[in-house]
């Protein structure tokens, strides 16, 4: 995924939650800011795809989380943005 892909991606995300940040593309990293601070994100070599370094990890002197996945990294992100978890979708005989 390009830097402008996963900048788009983060945008509709942080849509979907509620969440108000300015996602820019810096030349190493993604960066998320907010008024607690930088989310930053950047490429990470196989099988850590991504890493994840959140203004509590910077600030304990922690080093970024790593996420096997896009998937992984946007849970990560979610958890790390104080985002409550959403429904499960419930297919087939006796869904709601």
């Amino acid at each position: 995924m390009n830097p402008a892909d996963l900048r788009a991606l983060l945008r509709d995300a942080l849509k979907l939650w509620g969440i108000q940040a300015q996602v820019t593309v810096e030349p190493d990293h993604i960066a998320l800011t907010r008024p607690e601070g930088q989310y930053r994100i950047s490429k990470g070599p196989p099988p850590t795809r991504w890493f994840l370094q959140t203004p509590d990890r910077e600030a304990a002197n922690r080093p970024p989380r790593p996420a096997p996945s896009i998937t992984a990294l946007l849970t990560a992100l979610r958890a790390a943005l104080g985002v409550p978890r959403g429904g499960s979708a419930r297919i087939g005989p006796g869904a709601r």
